[in-house]
């Protein structure tokens, strides 16, 4: 394995904490946290002039992260988070009564909870396709095309939060395509591990900014297709309603914080500098041999997932634990172990879902191997 040299040094993180769970809310890098605190700063010294200065520095920001994500800016949108995304996704798409909206069993538990309010609202129904752990390619298509009949949307996951299974998104597109079905796809991992991951053409697209490439929280992207943009509305509704274009049609949200979409591109110099593409290769390395020494120690071992995302893992928790105690083991692996985890459920099996950023060292994951058995026993 590739020796790393990880970069503590660019992030804020406490020393003594072994952070391996950036999946969930990121870690934003000291030189952005710094250029945001200024933004806010200058806001609060003349409020009148800083919202007057927001429009400008919105897009100049929206273009620049169009750019990263390699999609059309006209088409792109600021939204607080993938599940926002989804959701203003799912209210621009015609639901109607006796249709379907179908997901997978990998399913982000809070888009189930919107297709669900939305099936509600419209006498439709949800329809959950169950896609085991070790599914390839073709077999996750043919099982997601077998559930279209009457479908009204496919709602389907890039890379699985759960799972952390990387979906075959162009494959699905072009079945949907084919079958006059919308298909909206829940990129929130994608961006920084998976390269223009709204380049296939899906309905819609979602992501965000705040996990792997460490923009600060409430950052995300909303990519609709030329077909919707003129449908779509962000779920506030405020003085942009009735601009014809649609990422100004979601800029201006009253008085939200704007200093997170401002400083975004920050990040992105960030991992530029630390040369991304290359240094997410040797973190996958890093990954795989972590979660094997995490496995071993606790005598289980790594989910054999065809198509794992790069920098993030599953590995089996032994039986003989509760998870509907999940909350608790987390908060007590952060207090006594001072180590940050999370802990997923799927298809009736317990995982730590590790991560690595460029932060990580193999050391980490050696540590948690020697400090976990004990509170799991």
């Amino acid at each position: 394995m590739t020796v790393l040299s990880p970069r503590p040094d660019l992030w804020t993180l406490e020393p003594e904490v072994l952070h391996l769970n950036h999946g969930s809310y990121g870690a934003v890098p000291r030189r952005t946290q710094h250029v945001m605190a200024a933004l806010r700063a200058e806001a609060e010294a003349n409020p009148m002039l800083w919202f007057r200065s927001v429009p400008d520095r919105l897009t100049a920001s929206r273009l620049s992260l169009a750019s990263y994500l390699e999609t059309d800016p006209a088409g792109f949108a600021l939204v607080p988070n993938a599940s926002a995304g989804v959701t203003a996704a799912l209210a621009t798409l015609p639901i109607s009564a006796g249709s379907r909206i179908v997901l997978t069993n990998h399913a982000y538990g809070a888009v189930l909870y919107a297709a669900q309010r939305f099936a509600s609202a419209n006498q439709a129904e949800v329809v959950v396709v169950d896609v085991p752990l070790e599914a390839d390619d073709e077999t996750v298509v043919s099982l997601v095309v077998a559930e279209l009949d009457q479908a009204a949307v496919l709602v389907v996951d890039q890379i699985s939060s759960a799972t952390a299974m990387v979906f075959p998104i162009a494959g699905l597109v072009a079945a949907c395509r084919e079958r006059g079905v919308p298909i909206v796809v829940d990129g929130a991992h994608a961006p920084g591990l998976i390269d223009a991951p709204a380049a296939d053409g899906a309905d819609f697209w979602t992501g965000n900014f705040h996990k792997w490439p460490s923009a600060p929280r409430a950052t995300a992207g909303l990519v609709g297709g030329e077909k919707w943009r003129s449908a779509a509305r962000p779920l506030i509704v405020s003085w942009s309603e009735h601009d014809e274009r649609l990422p100004e049609r979601f800029d201006m949200q009253g008085t939200y914080d704007y200093a997170p979409w401002i400083v975004a591109p920050e990040s992105l110099r960030v991992l530029d500098e630390l040369d991304w593409p290359v240094r997410r290769s040797q973190l996958s390395a890093m990954i795989d041999e972590g979660a094997r020494v995490v496995a071993k120690a606790l005598g289980t071992g790594v989910a054999q997932v065809v198509r794992p995302a790069a920098t993030m893992r599953l590995v089996e928790l032994p039986s003989s634990v509760d998870l509907t105690a999940a909350e608790y083991l987390k908060a007590r692996v952060s207090r006594e172990l001072k180590a940050e985890i999370t802990l997923t459920g799927f298809d009736g099996r317990g995982f730590i879902r590790l991560s690595a950023h460029a932060y990580n060292s193999p050391r980490d994951y050696e540590e948690l191997s020697e400090r976990l058995p004990r509170v799991l026993a």
